[in-house]
């Protein structure tokens, strides 16, 4: 199993609702390892980078002035197989479709205000970390930890 990194983002929904620790309190209990957090307030510019493959949708400008409408939590998480992983802790992004016991599925309202961001492919996690984080902003787990987690 591949040691990955995987962007989530607690979006303003998360963030209001008070659901931030929550969320991070279930991939941590995944057993993957957080190597990068902050609160931050999202520039217009910032989102449509993000959001750029969707650029030209109906959906587009809705989705960019919900992204900077307030602060968000981004953070990284680093574990064999963790953008598979996270995605099935997040949930399905229709909230009525999302699984009992993922966030979506617990806590979102519509798709919306969904709650939580993931990335969906090694390629997108690069791409949306380099957005968010540099480079210097995320911290390497501790070998004896990474061996343990690896060995388990």
């Amino acid at each position: 199993m591949p040691i990955e990194r995987t962007l989530i983002l607690a979006k303003a929904d998360a963030v209001a609702r008070g659901l931030v620790g929550e969320i991070l309190t279930r991939f941590e209990r995944r057993g993957f390892t957080v190597i990068g957090l902050k609160l931050v307030q999202p520039t217009s510019a910032t989102a449509k980078r993000h959001y750029a493959e969707h650029e030209g949708k109906p959906f587009f400008d809705g989705l960019v002035e919900y992204i900077t409408c307030s602060p968000l939590v981004a953070f990284v998480l680093e574990g064999s197989d963790v953008i598979e992983g996270a995605r099935a802790v997040i949930g399905a992004t229709n909230p009525i479709k999302a699984a009992p016991g993922s966030i979506r599925g617990d806590f979102a309202q519509t798709i919306g205000r969904n709650l939580v961001h993931g990335s969906d492919s090694a390629d997108s996690a690069a791409r949306e970390i380099g957005i968010w984080f540099d480079e210097s902003e995320l911290l390497a787990r501790p070998p004896a930890l990474a061996s343990w987690l690896i060995a388990s």
